[in-house]
């Protein structure tokens, strides 16, 4: 039986792997077990992890230490590349407003931290933990540790303070939200407003009976409003043609265009008379319209794209075609000429069968191509990460340089590699499931460590008075700040229930809470108003949670 101490018992290479894997794999498991709704997923392997290590087994330190280093580096970067993209774009005006309310979330619960601090007498590394746990912030736990390891101060503590309070801070947002659709009826049943579907984009017919654009180019007419639009098929007599910039119109001309709700009362003004046709419903044959034209969509798959603008291609002109929308990480974008292409993007081209072929070798649509993720970019990416995680930079009143450390630095370099990277022409796509993959190996190493480090001493914390009152802490830093700042939101600011219940999950870093809304409020606006809010909430907890141990403690 020696072999089973070597892969169990025995500290070695062999017994991490295995502990970890078994931890990982068990959690992953019981994860996925739903009650009333409620799944932990993920975040279960953190209580595996602290069962494991409550009862007795143990690994190496040292190794424990690189293997959670490693996957919280792994995970960070994997999700900073993933948010990339669309993070600088959320800065908009519907944008700002949500991440105002998530930055109000965040500094509530911190103030309420540092005050539970001082009237309590808990120590600031173990309220820093509560704080995590409070708002299933993983990636803030991690950086809190680095900042006491820079400290030379014992780093354990914190994780312990996260576990106590982690399970509450679960299930509290999705108890706030409750409370709130209590206390709001009117509001949280509300359907999705006419400025909401405004983002959307949007397919309308018109018929030209404006004589103010008779004889003009379709350029020309563009250069005349301020209003974004494509137009994609054009009728004239009875027979369908690409339009291209050049193209005159004419009166009685059909047009059929995409462009966004906000903007089709102001193209009515533009064009004319706007047919009945409903353009917009998902079961429409874009091929049986018309025998002269058909609709395919084609992946970007060729590097030489990547970076490029749309109307630096000059598709339309050069082979007839048309393209009238663009797919990105499952968002319908208007294809504008200043739209900065991406490896993945899926193009919807409208056109001959022969020249849609021909713009088909442009592009490239090999998607066996895409399957294949581009490595170079993520270990470049994760050591860029962590040399700007290691640049110490000064704090006016902290007596030390702060670093971004290993939480920090790896998912700023992967936002901006996500966002910049295709317009310097670097090649950083990953298809979602290679994204996910990563994220999900770094994410379940980093808890599985993380809850065997701190199950020694969990359930003794847990059951001695300090430890009830961690708990009653956290359950208040979770439930508080999201109930306060969510009922300001609601009465003063116009903002319907699934937008605002999506941010606050955001906010806090709590996708099984968004889960719990998708499955109860209509729409996709919750997740929508999640992914626009995380990484600026994700960045700010991680920063705040190693100011507040340098400047206090």
């Amino acid at each position: 039986m020696e072999w089973i101490n070597s892969i169990f018992i025995e500290h070695s290479v062999i017994q991490v792997v295995t502990v970890i894997a078994l931890i990982s794999a068990l959690g992953l498991a019981l994860g996925k077990i739903s009650i009333y709704g409620v799944s932990l997923g993920v975040t279960f392997v953190f209580f595996a992890g602290i069962a494991a290590g409550h009862f007795g087994l143990s690994v190496d330190p040292q190794m424990l230490n690189y293997a959670e280093s490693f996957g919280l580096i792994i995970f960070v970067y994997a999700l900073g590349l993933q948010v990339g993209p669309g993070f600088f774009g959320s800065f908009r005006k519907g944008g700002m407003t949500l991440n105002l309310l998530a930055f109000s979330v965040i500094t509530v619960g911190t103030v309420m931290a540092l005050i539970f601090h001082v009237v309590t007498d808990v120590s600031l590394p173990d309220m820093v933990g509560i704080l995590s746990g409070a708002v299933t912030n993983t990636p803030a736990l991690g950086a809190a540790q680095q900042t006491l390891k820079q400290m030379h101060i014992d780093a354990g503590d914190p994780a312990l303070g996260c576990a106590v309070t982690y399970p509450l801070g679960v299930v509290g947002v999705i108890l706030a939200i409750i409370t709130l659709r209590k206390m709001f009826p009117r509001r949280s049943a509300e359907k999705i407003t006419t400025e909401d579907k405004s983002k959307q984009t949007f397919i309308a017919g018109f018929e030209v009976c404006n004589p103010g654009i008779y004889g003009k180019t379709i350029k020309e007419v563009a250069q005349l409003s301020a209003h974004r639009f494509v137009i994609s098929r054009l009728w004239r007599e009875g027979k369908v043609s690409i339009p291209t910039s050049d193209t005159i119109l004419s009166e009685r001309d059909r047009l059929l265009v995409i462009t966004t709700e906000a903007e089709v009362e102001a193209l009515k003004i533009l064009f004319g008379e706007e047919e009945s046709t409903d353009w917009n419903k998902k079961d429409i044959d874009w091929n049986a319209i018309d025998s002269q034209l058909i609709s395919q969509r084609i992946v970007i798959s060729r590097s030489e794209i990547n970076g490029k603008k749309l109307g630096s291609l000059r598709l339309r002109n050069q082979y007839g075609i048309n393209i009238t929308r663009i797919y990105r990480a499952g968002v319908q974008l208007l294809a504008t000429p200043e739209l900065v292409l991406q490896l993945g993007d899926k193009l919807t081209v409208v056109g001959e069968a022969a020249a849609i072929s021909n713009v088909e070798k442009v592009l490239g649509n090999r998607i066996i191509s895409l399957k294949e993720p581009n490595l170079i970019a993520v270990f470049i990416g994760i050591v860029l990460g962590l040399a700007l995680g290691s640049i110490p930079f000064s704090i006016p009143g902290v007596s030390f340089p702060v670093k971004l450390g290993i939480a920090g630095g790896p998912i700023i370099v992967g936002i901006l590699m996500g966002a910049f990277g295709p317009r310097l022409h670097m090649i950083t796509y990953t298809t979602r499931s290679a994204n996910l993959m990563l994220r999900g190996l770094g994410l379940s190493i980093y808890l599985a460590c993380l809850g065997l480090d701190a199950g020694v001493h969990f359930f003794e914390t847990v059951f001695r008075p300090e430890g009830l009152l961690w708990v009653a802490l956290g359950f208040a830093i979770t439930f508080i700040p999201v109930v306060l700042v969510a009922m300001i939101a609601l009465k003063w600011i116009k903002i319907d229930f699934g937008t605002l219940a999506g941010m606050l999950c955001g906010s806090m870093a709590n996708p099984m809470a968004l889960n719990y809304v998708n499955s109860t409020i209509e729409g996709d606006n919750s997740s929508v108003s999640y992914a626009t809010v995380y990484p600026l909430s994700m960045f700010i907890r991680v920063i705040f949670a190693q100011l507040i141990l340098m400047l206090f403690l």
